[in-house]
């Protein structure tokens, strides 16, 4: 699988990525060896990259990574995790599932973008992980921390990178407008942007991508389903975490025929356009069992007809400046 580098740096990921969301119990519970499994399929498959957070199932994600990554040399994958939310014992009971994990809530998530708090959030992380470094930090959804995350938090991401603790630094997020000011008022490496970014949602266009390009900002773009309306359009689909509205649906509905007309699936379109944009350096895909990395490992490198992207410009369901692949022959 092709290799890219973030930004200036050293740190290099593959095309398609791991996102651990789903073995660290999101919405529904995932038994040890299924989740173990799931990380030995994106390695058959080339996948090096993987993602992780504390955030994930309360720190779960992070030790079953950690642990299944163990079977590899640590030169031949790449980690990142993220920083902002600080995870403290409690004692209060009862499960996580407000927070959208099915795991014990043994934990709770404390804000911080404090320099000391990114620093005891990487140094647990790295715990949990069974590592000494990881490749790449981001700070996790700094939307309503913005003060503290340019002024506290990125220092100390810098401060991190220069000692060598890390290889590459950036933030994450589900929107363009923040990321867009951390391409263009700091010096992060990279930029990990949720779902606005695809075939319905194309916001980081007019602002992240471009702002990324003139800067030498990577980016790694997550959540190229939508949460799950681009996947599989039925009704009751979810499109950004919420029942997607009717009119998403439909056009969600009309791309899927498209694509099926000539001969492809919408999720390898999906894949496929989120890839093609040149300031994008990685995919990011949520897998929670085996099956579903390799589908998506499928999805990935099926070839997508030229035409396909003509028919969704002229009937105005991709913009027409939207980078698309140079696609295969009908």
């Amino acid at each position: 699988m092709n290799r890219h580098r973030l930004g200036r740096g050293g740190v290099e990921v593959t095309g398609l990525a791991f996102g651990a969301s789903g073995i660290g119990n999101l919405y529904t519970e995932v038994g040890e060896e299924e989740a173990r499994e799931a990380v030995r399929a994106a390695w058959q498959r080339g996948i090096r990259s993987f993602d992780t957070a504390p955030h994930y199932g309360l720190g779960l994600a992070e030790r079953r990574l950690g642990a299944a990554l163990r079977e590899h040399p640590r030169d031949q994958y790449t980690v990142s995790t993220k920083v902002g939310r600080r995870l403290e014992p409690t004692d209060a009971g009862g499960d996580d599932l407000a927070h959208g994990f099915a795991v014990p809530a043994t934990h709770r998530r404390v804000w911080d973008f404090g320099a000391d708090g990114v620093r005891r959030t990487l140094e647990a992380s790295l715990e949990r992980l069974g590592l000494d470094r990881v490749d790449v930090v981001y700070l996790h959804d700094p939307d309503d921390h913005a003060d503290r995350a340019f002024n506290e938090a990125y220092p100390a991401l810098e401060r991190l990178r220069t000692e060598g603790v890390v290889g590459a630094i950036g933030a994450g997020m589900n929107q363009s407008a923040m990321l867009t000011r951390f391409v263009r008022d700091t010096d992060v490496d990279v930029v990990l942007c949720a779902g606005r970014y695809t075939l319905l949602d194309q916001s980081a266009l007019t602002d992240l991508l471009p702002a990324a390009l003139d800067h030498g900002t990577s980016v790694v773009l997550g959540g190229a389903f939508n949460s799950g309306l681009l996947a599989d359009p039925v009704p009751g689909a979810t499109y950004n975490y919420v029942r997607a509205p009717a009119e998403m649906l439909d056009r969600a509905l009309r791309m899927k025929d498209a694509a099926e007309r000539h001969g492809t699936t919408l999720r390898a379109a999906a894949l496929a356009f989120c890839a093609a944009h040149p300031a994008v350096a990685s995919v990011l895909v949520g897998a929670r069992s085996a099956a579903e990395v390799h589908d998506c490992a499928d999805q990935f490198a099926a070839p997508v007809p030229a035409a396909l992207w003509q028919e969704l410009r002229d009937t105005g369901l991709l913009p027409p400046d939207a980078p698309v692949p140079a696609g295969e022959p009908s």
